[in-house]
């Protein structure tokens, strides 16, 4: 008998990973949608990279509904996303572009699996990004990206979202994750202020158990200080 069933969009990033290994331990099934195939987990969702947002969304909302066999889940999570710098002088669209495809549509098309498939009460998790409450200069199309990430989750917290009823929305808002490849590009860096990855999965876990649950539409900036990681709500 599982824990219960949720869906990891990004599933096969180092942060969607750590959640698929981390809800497989406590024995959930757990079902991946990302780009390449997960095979820890229980069913992968293999999307169509080229494909447009629309038909994306429709290829995984029915591929999660047959995964699912009239099965509901109890979260949703979507840790896809990616990083890209630049100010508005150089390849500003082809950035935003990007960041728009990873952030946003991942984040637009796990609303619509929740909106169909989560149980009442449910948790739809989306990750923002602490920089994007304020200017990002030195990386616009990433901010642009993250702060409408942030106002999804506010709307999806609100009356007659479409989400199931008394289901969570939130976004967590990282500063830096510790992951292999942030290790790789900023080595002097402080690892006591990055959030590892094993933080972020037993968070979800804890709101999917209906534990410690914050207010749906929250946005909640995760600050790590010397390896202790706080969640502070942004107003």
């Amino acid at each position: 008998m599982s824990a219960g069933r949720v869906f990891i969009y990004g599933g096969k990033g180092a942060l969607g990973s750590a959640c698929v290994d981390h809800f497989k331990a406590n024995n959930y099934w757990v079902g991946s949608i990302d780009l390449s195939e997960n095979e820890k987990a229980d069913v992968s969702i293999v999307v169509p990279r080229d494909a447009a947002w629309a038909d994306q969304e429709a290829e995984v909302v029915s591929k999660v509904g047959e995964s699912l066999s009239g099965q509901k889940l109890d979260a949703v999570i979507c840790v896809a996303g990616g990083w890209a710098g630049g100010n508005a002088k150089k390849d500003l669209a082809k950035n935003a572009d990007l960041m728009w495809k990873q952030s946003v549509w991942t984040s637009a098309i796990s609303a619509a699996v929740a909106a169909q498939y989560l149980k009442e009460g449910g948790l739809l998790a989306l990750t923002g990004a602490k920089p994007a409450l304020e200017g990002t200069p030195g990386m616009i199309g990433y901010g642009m990206a993250k702060a409408a990430v942030h106002q999804l989750t506010r709307s999806l917290g609100g009356d007659k979202s479409g989400l199931p009823a008394n289901s969570l929305a939130v976004s967590i808002l990282p500063v830096t994750l510790d992951t292999p490849m942030n290790r790789k590009w900023m080595p002097e860096a402080d690892f006591g202020t990055w959030t590892p990855l094993t933080e972020v999965a037993g968070l979800f876990q804890k709101w999917t158990q209906n534990q410690d649950r914050p207010k749906t539409g929250s946005l909640l900036q995760l600050i790590t200080k010397n390896g202790v990681t706080e969640l502070i709500a942004a107003e």
